[in-house]
């Protein structure tokens, strides 16, 4: 691909990814690593919502959740999850597909030690997109949490990682005109090579 220079140069979308991500984390004022997941649920209804992503691996993107969440639900379900990362200071994206797999050993726990204390409480406190009487009883299951707990508490069980492989990645960037420049990376699964083709505006 003759014309693949500059901000979109190199063999490896990865790197591509991460160079993009450390770019950005120069110039966007809050959550560089913010992404606009989109599952679907066992009817085919689409939902998105905006995770963090914690991690560009060498062949895939790694974020974190309750497990027992509307996300994490149609993930499971599914096996299937698409996300895009949009950078307005950049004039910027990223859109991935692929398949999912949950990530809960070592490298979870691992994430969730780094985490400040009070998020680690609130991991155990939240029983994400559930119902909730007030804010005021969030707190308290906090409270009691925090006296149980200490200031060392493990993992949940219900909360981990998800690990997401694509078989698709597309590079945007913002051209003159609205002519953008766009480059997709394709295959037919993790095994395969990567197809790329330049996609008109």
């Amino acid at each position: 691909m003759g014309d693949r220079t500059g901000i979109f140069a190199g063999d490896d979308p990865f790197v591509i990814a991460r160079r993009w991500l450390s770019e950005a984390e120069a110039t966007e004022v809050n959550d560089p690593n913010a992404i606009a997941l989109s599952t679907v649920d066992a009817e085919g209804m689409p939902n998105a919502r905006m995770v963090l992503l914690k991690e560009i691996e060498s062949a895939a993107f790694v974020f974190y959740t309750n497990y027992g969440s509307a996300k994490a639900q149609e993930l499971d379900q599914a096996g299937k999850g698409a996300f895009v990362m949009h950078w307005k200071s950049l004039r910027r994206q990223i859109r991935v597909r692929g398949e999912i797999s949950r990530e809960d050993g070592p490298q979870a726990d691992e994430y969730y030690r780094s985490r400040s204390l009070k998020s680690r409480l609130g991991a155990w406190a939240s029983h994400q997109s559930q119902p909730l009487d007030s804010r005021a009883a969030l707190l308290a299951t906090v409270a009691k949490l925090t006296a149980r707990l200490g200031a060392n508490p493990q993992r949940p069980p219900f909360w981990g990682g998800y690990r997401l492989v694509p078989v698709e990645i597309e590079f945007w960037a913002d051209g003159a005109f609205r002519l953008h420049d766009r480059f997709v990376w394709r295959r037919e699964n993790a095994e395969s090579a990567w197809k790329i083709q330049r996609l008109s505006p």
